[in-house]
């Protein structure tokens, strides 16, 4: 990249007579939705040249969501592994995370793709630890990818302690999911930072439009499906809603229905869910469907959409979805899904980690079937929406940004 010097963001690639190459780094290949969105954007046929440089399987999945990324981009394992829940621990636990951070960093720096990478973007903030340290004195543009809130109760002690001393201060660019992770990382950007909140690759696809009568008036039934997309783990908020459901919908023939599998060490909670569903007597009206691909199939069948965290979303895709496929949607007043929906007017926002509230707005709905056709219309026509393709063009943008600035910046420090 030395002899690329000087050469503004907007003009790199002609001068150079090809796409940029983008490094794309990441701590693991379990689907997840920061895996999930890397995969999709890099579907949309990216304007920039890209390789995926993964550590090491953990061993708690054999899942490897990167099989499923085009052929012309290249998925390399490099390194060591990098289990969940280090940033958690205690003085060991931090320890070890840093000896094996290190370790990733020196393999990294060793790994030509990396060497020949214009750019490189960190999709995790593990994976922003250890490319933090490998692009020092690499004079690599570096862009970190912001999907939590940048506080202790996202990150861990130890995760927060590294992305605010040694990740944040070293970023050219960010990107943030949402307004308010954007504004978590503010006092931490070195001076100049491109900064940009672009939501995630979702996977979202516009609503059909719908030709019946009965829905085009608002004269719907009473609901009968109600779902949530989440990876099950205690904190998205799967017993909230099923306890909220047991509550609106005790009797009747309404369904509850969960998409996504528990990751890291969770399928302990996926065995209490069964079970408490089963202690409140709505066992034969609930559905754990495990991972799902068609989830713009499978939301467009619902009849309200549900976001429980238990903790603040940094942005919530499942909620971009829901909107996308224009259902009548229910989320928790906080964090990124404030950010897209108003309340009775795309939407209901409801108090966070409050069982009676959710309960009473899905009763809300089953009673008040115009108003969930008015929230299901105004859905899919909330502003700022991103298909996958655009998502990846904002992310083009943004990579000459930083280029740019990171040139003219060097430009400056030879005068």
């Amino acid at each position: 990249m030395t002899a690329e010097r000087g050469v503004s963001g907007s003009d790199r690639s002609a001068s150079i007579g090809r796409p940029l190459r983008v490094a794309h780094l990441d701590h693991t290949s379990v689907t997840g939705g920061a895996e999930l969105a890397l995969l999709r954007m890099l579907r949309a046929e990216p304007t920039w040249s890209a390789v995926v440089l993964v550590a090491p399987p953990t061993g708690h999945d054999g899942a490897d969501v990167y099989a499923g990324l085009p052929a012309e981009v290249p998925h390399l394992v490099v390194g060591v592994r990098q289990p969940a829940g280090a940033s958690r621990g205690g003085v060991g636990a931090a320890v070890g995370l840093g000896l094996r951070l290190a370790a990733q960093a020196i393999r990294l720096r060793a790994a030509a793709p990396f060497r020949h990478a214009d750019l490189v973007d960190a999709n995790t903030a593990r994976a922003a630890a250890f490319g933090a340290l490998a692009v020092r004195l690499s004079h690599k543009p570096f862009v970190v990818h912001l999907r939590d809130l940048v506080d202790p109760g996202a990150l861990g002690r130890s995760g927060h302690a590294l992305m605010v001393r040694v990740v944040l201060p070293r970023a050219d660019g960010v990107v943030a999911n949402s307004r308010a992770t954007l504004e978590s990382a503010r006092p931490y950007l070195r001076p100049g930072a491109v900064a940009e909140v672009i939501p995630s690759a979702s996977g979202l696809r516009p609503a059909p439009k719908s030709t019946s009568p009965d829905a085009a008036s608002g004269c719907l039934g009473p609901v009968r499906t109600v779902g949530m997309v989440a990876r099950i783990d205690p904190w998205k908020g799967q017993q909230l809603l099923l306890e909220a459901f047991a509550t609106a919908f005790r009797v009747g023939d309404a369904r509850l229905q969960f998409a996504g599998r528990p990751l890291f060490g969770h399928e302990q909670h996926l065995d209490d869910l069964r079970r408490r569903a089963a202690e409140l007597g709505i066992a034969d009206r609930v559905d754990f469907l495990g991972h799902v691909d068609e989830v713009a199939a499978l939301i467009a069948d619902w009849d309200v959409a549900v976001q429980a965290s238990t903790r603040p979303e940094p942005l919530g895709q499942n909620v971009l979805q829901y909107l996308a496929a224009g259902r009548a949607v229910i989320a928790a007043d906080e964090g990124g899904p404030r950010e897209w929906i108003v309340d009775g007017e795309n939407g209901l926002l409801v108090p966070p980690r409050d069982v009676e509230a959710l309960a009473a707005a899905l009763r809300r709905l089953d009673a008040d079937a115009p108003l969930r056709a008015r929230l299901a219309d105004a859905a899919s026509r909330t502003p700022g929406l991103l298909d996958d393709a655009a998502v990846a063009e904002a992310h083009a943008a943004l990579y000459r940004r930083v280029i740019a600035s990171v040139d003219a910046r060097r430009d400056a420090s030879r005068r």
